[in-house]
């Protein structure tokens, strides 16, 4: 299990795929460990250098003395990329992770290539959710109540048993002050108004039946000045794992189109994409520019 020493504390992650892939950083949200990419590090590791890690207080990770905000777990990947001697990397995160993500393209936008934004949000404004996350606060506390808190957030988030279980044994080492700290952090933190700032091109994912999320999705890719959005198919909020195998082709697909010279109708290589993915539905399309309003499904 290995350990990296970055900003006075010590974080577990594991890193796969080939030498000379493409680095991601992928971020997992408050409770999940880096267990949540367990898909994503069999599926694209033939292909990118996939790195997963632990947030401070999580998993394999040392716990933080500090509040956990999203501008310390920002500069803990800064470390850990200087740690792996990486001068770049996409970023993806999912959730909760996915608002991380886009604070450190804020931040640090020269380390930064790309994001990957899964069933994220720049800010939680819609009252469901909201309470969801005030009652995580108020169940995140050194007792027996954490462990129903990490027993509904790791049944709802897993495949299978045997998924539910190991998301489960990791999410024990949690503690409890770290968790509710960067549960907290979704109820105060907005950068709405900056994603005009945010110039490095970031591809969406959500679940179809994810409706809540919706909102968030249309509000990033009309702010962001670089965004392609794909919805999945009959897939709920947990995409990484539920729903990994359609993710993680929009993925591979969409960093590879990045290599077009032509950006300048970014719309029509979102169209190619959805059409590989799914030809007997876009194999014929002239199509039009994705502009928020008709999103470009992907079916498998």
């Amino acid at each position: 299990m290995p350990w990296a020493n970055v900003n006075g504390t010590s974080l577990h992650y594991e890193m796969t795929g080939p030498e000379r892939g493409i680095p991601i950083v992928f971020i997992h949200p408050p409770l999940l460990t880096l267990e949540a990419f367990r898909y994503q590090k069999e599926q694209l590791g033939d292909h990118f250098r996939v790195i997963t890690f632990d947030i401070r207080g999580h998993g394999g990770s040392a716990s933080s003395k500090q509040p956990l905000g999203y501008q310390l777990i920002s500069q803990d990947i800064i470390g850990l990329l200087d740690f792996l001697g990486i001068e770049e990397a996409f970023l993806c995160g999912y959730s909760t992770g996915g608002t991380v993500a886009l604070e450190a393209l804020l931040t640090d936008s020269h380390r930064f290539v790309g994001g990957v934004i899964v069933s994220g949000m720049s800010e939680l404004t819609d009252t469901y959710n909201r309470i969801r996350i005030w009652l995580a606060v108020q169940l995140a506390n050194p007792n027996r109540i954490m462990n129903f808190l990490i027993k509904a957030i790791t049944y709802g988030n897993a495949d299978t048993k045997t998924t539910y279980q190991e998301l489960k044994e990791h999410a024990k080492q949690d503690m409890a002050e770290n968790v509710k700290s960067y549960f907290e952090q979704s109820l105060r933190y907005s950068c709405t108004s900056s994603l005009p700032k945010i110039k490095q091109p970031v591809l969406l994912i959500y679940g179809e039946k994810d409706v809540v999320f919706h909102s968030y999705a249309q509000i990033l890719h009309k702010g962001l000045p670089n965004s392609s959005l794909f919805f999945i198919r009959d897939a709920k909020h947990p995409v990484p794992i539920q729903s990994a195998a359609r993710m993680n082709d929009i993925i591979h697909l969409w960093v590879d189109s990045l290599q077009e010279k032509e950006q300048d109708e970014r719309w029509k290589l979102d169209l190619t994409i959805a059409q590989k993915l799914h030809p007997e539905r876009y194999g014929n399309i002239d199509g039009h520019p994705n502009d928020g309003e008709h999103p470009i499904y992907s079916q498998n």
